[in-house]
This record gives structure tokens, sequence and C-alpha cells, in this order.
């Protein structure tokens, strides 16, 4: 069976933007053009040309190889030609392939915000789309409010589609512009769209908010409803609840088999394994912490914590995975816990290298021991340096690399002599190593700070070891209530290579849980490089 194309527009660049925070610079701009290219993303919207410098400087050349780069507009004003409407004329002069026209379908919105005639709006569909056509460049029109202004006046909805359609515009996209409109509504007036408009779903997009959670079900009730090409953005960003998350929609349109077998997009399987990675560089050029749970990309996506669930899935993945991990780029996790059986430690365990029977009686006690140690506030499933540290101590495996006598921290507040108000931290750190003591003095901005720059001051013969290490992450939580809670700290450490890991620390005193969580990382780093260089 002969399987048909759909295409995927990415509006990152441009709908993204709106995201609260979030401002891309032009070489940032740049960059996600290029990883969207080389994704395989069928449409590269980079912005508005002329409505501000940076979209104006990115499309001075084109920013893809493959991808259609597409320019974002207006359709020209009423009383104006499109050949004198400025802001038609410098979407017209950019280096684009295409260029995407934002055009009014709901009455209400023709009235209120242009403030023309409801035929004079369809003049200006009609005018605009012969001009993009007559410039070269293939034409879009995204019928903004579409689905509001069809259930408000369904023949003038129809009829601003079809000005586009019967002017020359490749796709005609139908916009849920506030996001309120059920997959069920989605899937029938899209019907109504090609059967009564005769605008060919080859012809039709969908752009989707997400406003009540559904725009990933929106998009793919249009394209079974018959439209062709699907708007969304890199992990759903984008104004007020986002739009369409373009990391969901294209694994399910991949994986799922009613997509699979009836549609082919211009992503194959190789590059389909590089979707984790694009999500998480995305995140990461954002400077925000990937959502844990998001579809086929969270970092707990495959993750199972429950024995039962761990059991089962360790001799069949099937039965608790929907897709393969791996066909995403992510990985399984099965994770040790309060919550955790056997099953879950001898799997925890051998991805770490440490090999256990079943029957091995520490086996038995670790568990007891992480159990314990889960009750008085640890979370082991996300600190996994601190996971192995306490499991191979049990087991006898780690070295004493040093011991730490004694640290003290001091916090003074002062006021300066011009008047200004300073905070000082001073931490002082005695450190043992092979019967020899060091002390190491350091100030920070902060008391954690000062003890972290102390303890890693002078390690003596291992200081070279962890000369490249950073904290990078630094979570702090409370388990109850009062002054005297018992604190909760996790701390993510990254060394020279861009090896992330996580430890974990708990007692009443926050400095004291601080210091446990970067003890462990220390020793988590000395105890991998030194037993990679007795391996070597």
């Amino acid at each position: 069976m002969t399987k048909e194309r759909l295409y995927l527009y990415d509006t990152t660049l441009r709908d993204g933007q709106q995201t609260p925070g979030v401002d891309f610079a032009l070489e940032e701009k740049r960059q996600i053009a290029q990883w969207l290219d080389d994704f395989g993303i069928d449409y590269v919207e980079g912005g508005y040309p002329g409505a501000n410098p940076t979209d104006t400087a990115l499309f001075s050349a084109k920013a893809t190889k493959s991808a259609t780069f597409t320019a974002f507009g207006m359709t020209k004003r009423a009383g104006v030609s499109a050949s004198n409407d400025p802001g038609l004329a410098g979407t017209l002069a950019s280096k684009a392939d295409a260029i995407c026209l934002v055009a009014k379908s709901w009455d209400y919105h023709v009235r209120v915000a242009l403030g023309c005639t409801l035929e004079e709006n369809l003049d200006n569909i009609r005018q605009s789309v012969e001009a993009v056509v007559g410039a070269g460049r293939e034409a879009l029109i995204d019928c903004e409010h579409f689905f509001d202004g069809y259930k408000a006046n369904t023949d003038y909805a129809l009829a601003c589609a079809k000005a586009a359609f019967d002017a020359g515009a490749r796709w005609v996209v139908l916009c849920d512009t506030n996001g309120g409109t059920q997959p069920i509504d989605v899937r029938a007036i899209v019907e109504h769209v090609i059967g009564e408009a005769g605008i060919p779903g080859d012809h039709l997009g969908i752009h989707a908010h997400d406003d009540t959670g559904q725009a990933v079900a929106n998009s793919l009730a249009a394209v079974n409803a018959g439209v062709r090409q699907i708007q969304g953005t890199l992990n759903g960003i984008g104004e007020r609840c986002g739009n369409a998350n373009l990391v969901s929609i294209i694994p399910t349109l991949l994986l799922k088999e009613s997509f699979s077998e009836r549609f082919e997009t211009g992503i194959g399987a190789d590059k389909l394994k590089s979707l984790t990675r694009l999500s998480r560089l995305f995140d990461d050029l954002l400077n925000r912490t990937p959502d844990p749970q998001a579809p086929y990309v969270g970092a707990s996506a495959f993750a199972t914590k429950a024995g039962i669930h761990a059991s089962a899935l360790l001799k069949e993945p099937e039965t608790y995975e929907h897709v393969a991990p791996q066909s995403v780029g992510n990985n399984r996790r099965v994770m040790v816990s309060d919550q955790g059986g056997k099953a879950n430690f001898i799997d925890g365990l051998a991805k770490r290298g440490i090999s256990v029977r079943k029957d091995d009686p520490r086996l038995d006690s670790l568990i007891a021991l992480v159990k314990d140690r889960e009750a008085e506030g640890y979370a082991y499933e996300d600190a996994d340096a601190s996971f192995e540290m306490l499991a191979r101590r049990h087991l006898g495996a780690v070295p004493n690399y040093f011991n730490v006598t004694s640290y003290r921290c001091v916090v003074e507040r002062r006021i300066n002599a011009v008047g200004e108000k300073i905070d000082l931290a001073e931490a002082v750190v005695k450190v043992e190593i092979d019967g020899e003591e060091k002390m190491s003095v350091a100030e920070g901005k902060g008391p954690v700070n000062a003890l972290d720059v102390a303890l890693r001051k002078d390690l003596g013969k291992y200081q070279t070891l962890i000369e490249d290490i950073e904290l990078v992450d630094y979570k702090v939580r409370i388990l109850n209530g009062g002054t005297e809670a018992v604190t909760r700290v996790m701390i993510e450490t990254r060394n020279g290579h861009g090896r992330h890991w996580t430890t974990i620390g708990v007692s009443d005193n926050v400095i004291d849980a601080s210091f446990e969580a970067m003890m462990d990382s220390i020793v988590y780093c000395l105890f991998e490089r030194l037993e990679a260089q007795k391996a070597a």
C-alpha cells in the first residue's frame, strides 16, 4: 500500500518565542534551524522579517539546507494595495522559500481587530496570496481562530479558507488559536472543510494550541480527518499553555501502527533515535530543566519503580513499555527505592557493573538498608551516584580515600565603610590523607559554596583527579515543618568531559545535608577514575 506524505512544520522560532522568558538571539535561531533541518523537519518558520532586527537579520540568508525556510507575516491591510503594503513588502524581500501569512477567519475579529468589512478581509487574503505566488514563493495562509470562527459563522470561515486556496495558497492552515476546541469537533470541522469548501486534505494544515492539554490530540484528529500538514514546536513551547508538541507528535506518527501504516514523513527511524537528544539540547539552550515526565523523551518516560512492574519488565519489556525506549534515543530505567523488589536492585546494580546473586544475603541487607534510609528522607531513584556509593560501601568495595576530621562554616553580615550590606561566608575543612592532616580555608557566596571550595581545595595526591569537577545544580527540599525540619539536599556535579552525576544528603541541618552530598560526589568521582586507571 502506498503511504501518504505528512509534512511537518516547525514554528518554534516564531510561536515559541512568545513563551514567557524565551527570547532567542540570532545565533540561537540559526542553531535551532540547523537542528531542525538536520532532523528532517519539512518547514522551518524562522520568524517575522521586518518586525524586529533579529528576524530581519536571520532572513538575510537562507538558514536551512533541506527544509523549506519560511517567513511569517500578515495579509495586506485594507485600503492599501499589496504592492504598497510595507509589511507584506518586507516579508517578500526576505530570503525565504515560502511565506506564511496570518489571516483573520473569525468575523468577530475582522470587525474588532481589523476594523474592515468582511468582504475587504476576503479581498486582502486573495491579493496577499497572489502577491506571494507572483513573487515565486510558496504561499501559506494561517486561518487564525478558524475553529472559533467556524462555530460563530461557518459560511464566512469557509469563505476565508476558500479564498486563500483559490488564490493559489499551497497550504491553508486551520488554527485553533485559543486552544479550546475538542478533538471530536476538530475532526468534524476538518471533514466539513474538505467536503463543503472543496479544499483537498493535501492542501490543509493544522495549528493547535494547548490550552486544554489537547493540542497533540487535536493535531492527530485533524490528520485522521484529512489534513496533511502539522504545525507545532519543540517541546511544545509557545504562548500561554504552549503549542502542539512535535516531540510527542513525531514518534506517534512513526511508531503507532494506526499512523505509520498509512503515512510517511521526512524523518526515518535513524533520525528518530536522535529525538531525545534534540529535545534535551533545546532545553539546555533555553537553560531549563527537561520535563522528566515528558512523553517519549522524559527521563521518567521509561522508568519503573514498583517491584512487581520491574520484575515483569526485565523479563519482557513490552509488559510496561508502549514502544522501545531506544527507538526515540531514550533509556529504560529500573529504579531502586523503598517501592522496589529484588529485580529492581539486581538490575540497578548490574547497570553499575556490580554483580550480586539473587540469593546473596548481602542483597537482602542492602534492600533493607535502602528502605530504612528512604524512610529517613533519602530518595535514591534520582541520586544515582549516592546509590552506587551506598551499595559499593555495603559490599566493601570503596576504599577510604580520606577522612574529614572536622569542618566549620561562619556566615557574617556587616555594613562596609560606604554603607553597603556585605554577606561573607568562610569555611574551614580539615582532611586526613594517609595519616597527614591538611587544613583548607575558603570564602564563598554562601556557606555551601564556601564548604564546596574548601573541601576541594587540597586533597593531596587525589587533587588532580577532582580539579575539573564543578557543582552545577543544588536543590533543597524541606521534608517536614518547622525550623527543626529534616532537609534533603540533591547536588548535581559535572566533570570536564560533560559527565553528570547526582548525590544526596539528608539531615536536620541543611549544611550537614549539603556536606554529605558533596562528600559522596567527590568519592564517586575518585572511585570512578581510580578504577578506570586500574582497568587501563
